[in-house]
């Protein structure tokens, strides 16, 4: 009996095929993360059926590829969120921003996937960098003495 290095498994259970669909999906998404993307979409991308990619998806994330882009979606905001600066940030523009139209749905979301409320987030990073700046005065009032 041949071995097809395609379809060998892997100890995730992901066939190489599986994998490399799923990669395909994932780079499309990841340059178009800010844009809303059917599965259907995706999966003519991919070219296989609907229900191929779910398979594919569960079988290398044990999700599927909507839960993938929540995700990678959340991310995008936390990233946002957690590292601002300026006071010009907000919650709503950076959830619109990647498709989050629902604001009630994405906090609650967002709190299931990070243990926070997005405007928490926000105000850590504002916190985090008012006290950079703080502590930055407060050195150079040091060397000038």
């Amino acid at each position: 009996m041949g071995h097809d290095p395609k379809t060998h498994t892997s100890r995730s259970g992901a066939t190489r095929s599986r994998r490399e669909t799923v990669e395909r999906v994932e780079a499309y998404l990841r340059a178009h993360i800010d844009l809303p993307t059917r599965v259907s979409t995706l999966s003519r991308i991919a070219r296989i059926s609907e229900r191929g990619l779910r398979d594919a998806f569960y079988c290398v994330h044990g999700m599927s590829p909507k839960q993938w882009m929540v995700a990678e979606r959340l991310k995008h905001v936390h990233s946002i969120l957690s590292g601002s600066k300026s006071a010009s940030i907000n919650v709503t523009g950076a959830a619109t921003r990647y498709g989050f139209y629902e604001l009630g749905r994405f906090a609650a979301t967002y709190k299931e996937a990070f243990g926070e409320v997005p405007s928490e987030t926000l105000r850590s990073a504002m916190r985090r960098s008012a006290e950079t700046i703080t502590d930055r005065k407060g050195h150079a009032d040091v060397c000038t003495r």
